[in-house]
């Protein structure tokens, strides 16, 4: 069983910054993708960014250039840079830990965003 935790929720002002951060505990398979993914209000969930355990790293168009995400296998820890934040990027944001070789998957319980002008 994996159990994830995430942090570094909160409220900001258009064009502020924040670091989410995720960390995975439990027995973990040592090839996994880790990533963060979002859901506002009426909407469906959607992936952000996932990074591999080798550092390969996958974005939505509409987070390039601004979000960052990286990971710490050693911590089994993943986090995500977000800059030049939107109100568009308002959203509660659930990490996700999942594995390329099984079904496996498992989910943070979510950590909310909000961007005001």
């Amino acid at each position: 069983q994996v159990q994830l935790v995430e942090s570094g929720g909160g409220s900001v002002q258009t064009g502020g910054s924040l670091r989410l951060s995720c960390a995975a505990s439990g027995t973990i398979f040592n090839i996994n993708i880790m990533g963060w993914y979002r859901q506002a209000p009426g909407k469906q969930r959607e992936l952000v960014a996932d990074i591999t355990t080798g550092g390969s790293r996958n974005y939505a168009d509409s987070v390039k250039g601004r979000f960052t995400i990286s990971r710490d296998n050693a911590k089994n820890t993943v986090y995500l840079q977000m800059n030049s934040l939107k109100a568009e990027d308002t959203a509660v944001y659930y990490c996700n830990l999942r594995y390329t070789v099984s079904s496996f998957t498992s989910w943070g319980q979510g950590t909310q965003v909000t961007v005001s002008s």
